[in-house]
């Protein structure tokens, strides 16, 4: 695809088309991923009321690290984010390696994304076939990015704004069923929280496992620090997102689980096809279901747009620090990465078409290769501003990592320690051992790429 560029503008720089409200929501809601809605029901199935705990540990570990991130992305502004400090900090292989496989994560995120947008189409016109919707989606939404970052922001504030007062309404509706409120509602109070077993009925290796469930769903968190470099005032709007974590991640996830926890057993089958539609189920609230489809809908729709955008960004800090095709740097006169996106798009359609023509074995390992990128990208944080923080007066810096260097050691240990109980268990094994795989020879490419070429000149995104 050609690029135009303006006159007197770079023809590799990216616009600020991103207004401070488009940042703000992005940060607020970037949090809420189709997994909350969806993928939380396999969790409260696995570990019961305890799920709360598995939720607490795993949003912990994103405050801690949103907030590390933050500490450097404020004082360096920067679209290719932890992959660019990885490499400041730990060495061009490092941010090399972590940006391809963070790359690599939002193009698988795709197919997923289009699948489930089309299973929810396909139910309101079940004559048309599902890959016809999922192609529509994601051709829908890269047209739209492809015009301006503008258009990704206006996308994402308006989806944003549908998830949040979908889930604050959720809350209020739910909490006047469990004070006895809520008009005709067959249930009350908040017995399941310990009737069916108590509240840790399976153990507390019940709740590590239903962390690993939950872990994933937050990932997008840090997609602000990306987003913010194409904004007037970067710094303002990470450190509002920085610092707004701790009760997004409280009312969004910890307050609505605890909802569902409260008026539906664990035991209840209907959970894992979705934890919001059984609560509502046991609320008698049935005729919203098409509602809450449509918030599906918005929040499925709102992360393949994220993804996108995501995956273009981090294709066009590659690109600018030449690991990447060296046109996908390359922008239109309204900054945006032409060739970065339609790349990554163009992966994302094959996979979407991969999701109905391989066979299911097939795509299910393409799928596990991403299954502990989220991990590795915390790790890598930690590491990174580890290591930065000791290259920087202390006095400089707007933002700080609370009681560093310990607990940025905390992290660490606690993320190791994760990957070790995912190797022990049966259902995370594979995705361990593939995502490992993967990064070993992403790292090993970017090693030797580092030993050709040891004196380049890093160029910053």
């Amino acid at each position: 695809m050609p690029t135009t560029e303006s006159p007197d503008a770079p023809p590799d720089q990216l616009g600020s088309g991103l207004k401070q409200r488009h940042i703000t929501m992005i940060s607020i809601a970037g949090v809420i991923g189709a997994g909350i809605f969806i993928g939380s029901g396999e969790a409260i199935a696995t570990a019961g009321p305890a799920v709360l705990i598995a939720y607490l540990l795993a949003g912990t570990l994103v405050v801690l690290v949103m907030r590390m991130l933050g500490e450097m992305a404020i004082s360096q502004p920067d679209s290719g984010s932890f992959s660019t400090y990885a490499e400041r900090a730990i060495g061009p292989w490092a941010g090399f390696s972590i940006g391809w496989l963070y790359w690599w994560f939002w193009v698988i995120v795709i197919p997923v994304e289009a699948t489930a947008a089309a299973l929810v189409l396909s139910s309101w016109v079940p004559d048309v076939p599902q890959w016809v919707f999922a192609l529509l989606v994601t051709a829908i939404l890269t047209g739209t990015n492809l015009v301006s970052v503008g258009n990704y922001g206006e996308f994402e504030f308006w989806f944003a704004l549908i998830k949040v007062v979908a889930i604050v309404a959720f809350i209020g509706v739910g909490l006047l069923a469990i004070f006895g409120m809520l008009p005709g509602s067959p249930v009350s109070g908040a017995s399941h929280l310990y009737a069916d077993g108590g509240f840790m009925p399976e153990g507390f290796g019940a709740v590590l496992t239903a962390m690993l469930i939950t872990m994933f769903t937050f990932m997008g968190t840090e997609i602000v620090t990306i987003a913010a470099a194409e904004s007037k005032d970067p710094a303002k709007g990470i450190r509002r997102a920085v610092n707004s974590v701790i009760w997004r991640i409280s009312l969004f996830y910890l307050g609505s689980i605890f909802v569902v926890v409260s008026l539906v057993s664990w035991k209840e089958p209907t959970l894992v096809a979705g934890s919001f539609q059984a609560a509502l189920d046991a609320m008698g609230l049935h005729n919203l279901s098409w509602l809450l489809d449509l918030v599906v809908l918005t929040a499925v729709a709102s992360c393949l747009n994220s993804a996108l955008y995501t995956a273009s960004r981090m294709a066009y800090s590659l690109s600018k620090r030449h690991e990447a095709p060296r046109a996908w740097s390359r922008v239109t006169s309204r900054g945006v990465p032409a060739w970065a996106i339609l790349a990554s798009t163009a992966v994302g359609f094959i996979a979407v078409i991969g999701n109905y023509v391989l066979p299911s074995e097939i795509f299910a390992y393409l799928l596990a290769t991403s299954g502990a990128i989220a991990l590795l990208v915390y790790l890598v944080i930690a590491i990174s501003q580890l290591r930065m923080r000791r290259q920087v007066d202390d006095a400089e810096l707007e933002l700080k990592m609370w009681a560093y260097p310990v607990l940025t050691w905390v992290v660490i240990a606690f993320i190791v320690g994760t990957v070790a109980f995912m190797a022990q268990r049966d259902g995370y094994k594979l995705n361990l051992w593939l995502t490992l795989a993967l990064a070993a020879v992403i790292a090993a490419a970017g090693l030797i790429r580092q030993q050709r070429a040891p004196d380049r000149t890093r160029t910053e995104a």
